[in-house]
């Protein structure tokens, strides 16, 4: 019998010398640097540079971003750039950096908000020269027309006492806050830092962060592509479907679609609606669904106060174990799922939009994910400060979505930030100097060398913007 090798013997120090860690994450600095990001931020806070000196506001918010975007979860994480200068440069110290979030107050918050739209648009027409521009997003095997922009809350909680922390109506302790993410890149256009007991179906809070996302897509895809925006249950109050109706006016082509609590009105349409008009429902790869089918309830249920054109559908589906079921779905043997959109008649068949629909659930994907880059986690006791960090946790979440879109080809192209990570920022190399320049020397027995390798090709290879 063969026995199982043992490992080679190691002797442990700790004097290497031109070694460093996480050099992938080089790609993110210099995207934010290729995309203006870095050049916006410094416009935006230069306000809170003393007398011109010190570290540049910019470059630590920048700095901080990139940080969280290799999936640091506290300031003093830092630390891990500025201990690599060959690589990363002069990086500020902890201590600086938390003077800057201090000192961010709203109108430093909404120059940063403007500073990454400025930052989109460059990387939207790097994606159009150097890509096939902004990919579409897909449901049920084809490809949706324009932008799918998907709105959900979340709930993070907070093990210590901070500013607006509230109970939650799960039992928690911590924040609610709001996000819209765009589902064709997955970017994080917007977010509301909210307390914990923030209602759910705010109207006003819905319309606050849509507003943000909009302001947020540059003006040539926000007038002329038709915007759809997805939203669950909480998403359907009056006044936000009224307001996406009102954004047709300022030429923003917007429609709806957002789920709808399943009432007593609702239930009774659903046992009027014949077996005939029942229709397979599909999955996303566009095969159909088994067990699951879908109808239009519009004209059977009354939605008084709902812009004209509302429709509402259902899908029912034979539950799989362990689902939550009403006693409605008990009493019927099935599970119901209902939602509204003001698609027109004639712009998709029922199993489509329904389709369409489903696909908003991507969302707690995002939701997910940007959790591991700072959302899930808020360093100050101080709103104002929790707020900043907010802010720039969507700017990593962008930068992760740039490169995955500007720099990345297969599999890589679609990777969560934990395979991003573990495949490429978290790449070791060695720094050696020759010529008058420094080289990072990847491993050569590296698995993903080559796509870290081609990533930077295609990094200095996109056109930079005027500055």
């Amino acid at each position: 019998m063969q026995t199982t090798g043992s490992r080679p013997q190691l002797v442990v120090s700790t004097d290497g010398r031109g070694v460093v860690t996480h050099a992938g994450s080089r790609l993110l600095a210099d995207l934010a640097d290729a995309t203006g990001l870095t050049h916006a931020f410094g416009d935006a806070l230069r306000p809170l540079r003393p007398r011109g000196t010190g570290h540049d506001p910019g470059r630590i918010a920048v700095d901080l971003a990139v940080m969280l975007a290799d999936g640091g979860e506290a300031i003093a994480d830092l630390a891990l750039l500025r201990d690599q200068p060959e690589v990363f440069g002069v990086v500020a110290s902890a201590p600086t950096a938390w003077r800057l979030l201090a000192g961010i107050d709203p109108a430093a918050l909404g120059a940063l908000r403007a500073a990454r739209a400025t930052a989109r648009e460059t990387a939207w027409l790097q994606a159009g020269e150097t890509r096939n521009g902004i990919p579409a997003p897909r449901a049920g095997g084809r490809a949706l027309p324009g932008l799918v922009l998907d709105i959900d809350a979340t709930l993070v909680t907070c093990h210590s006492e901070k500013e607006y922390a509230a109970a939650t109506y799960k039992h928690g302790f911590g924040y609610h806050p709001l996000l819209c993410f765009l589902d064709n890149t997955g970017e994080a256009l917007a977010g509301l830092l909210r307390p914990g007991n923030a209602g759910a179906n705010s109207a006003a809070d819905h319309i606050s962060v849509l507003d943000a996302a909009l302001a947020q897509i540059p003006d040539a895809h926000r007038h002329g592509t038709e915007i759809l925006i997805r939203a669950d249950s909480a998403g359907s109050a009056k006044g936000f479907l009224t307001h996406i109706r009102a954004l047709r006016s300022r030429g923003i082509h917007a429609s709806f679609s957002v789920g709808w609590s399943v009432t007593e009105p609702v239930r009774r349409a659903i046992r009027t609606v014949p077996e005939h008009l029942w229709h397979p429902a599909l999955d996303q790869d566009g095969s159909l669904r088994d067990g699951a089918e879908v109808a239009e309830l519009t004209g059977l249920v009354d939605l008084p106060g709902l812009p004209a054109g509302t429709r509402i559908l259902v899908r029912r589906e034979r539950p799989h174990p362990g689902a939550q079921l009403s006693l409605f779905d008990l009493d019927e043997g099935m599970r119901h799922q209902v939602f509204l959109t003001d698609t027109p008649y004639g712009q998709g068949s029922l199993q489509l939009l329904e389709v369409r629909h489903r696909a908003h659930a991507r969302v707690e994907d995002r939701i997910r994910c940007g959790k591991t880059t700072g959302i899930g986690r808020f360093p100050s006791r101080l709103f104002q400060i929790n707020a900043a960090w907010l802010e720039l946790s969507l700017a990593a979440v962008d930068l992760l979505a740039w490169t995955r879109a500007l720099l990345l080809d297969g599999e890589l192209a679609i990777a969560e930030p934990k395979k991003l990570r573990y495949r490429l920022l978290h790449a070791a190399a060695r720094i050696t100097r020759g010529a008058r320049r420094l080289h990072l020397r990847i491993p050569a027995t590296w698995p993903w060398r080559h796509d870290l390798a081609a990533a930077f090709t295609r990094l200095q290879a996109l056109p930079r913007p005027v500055t």
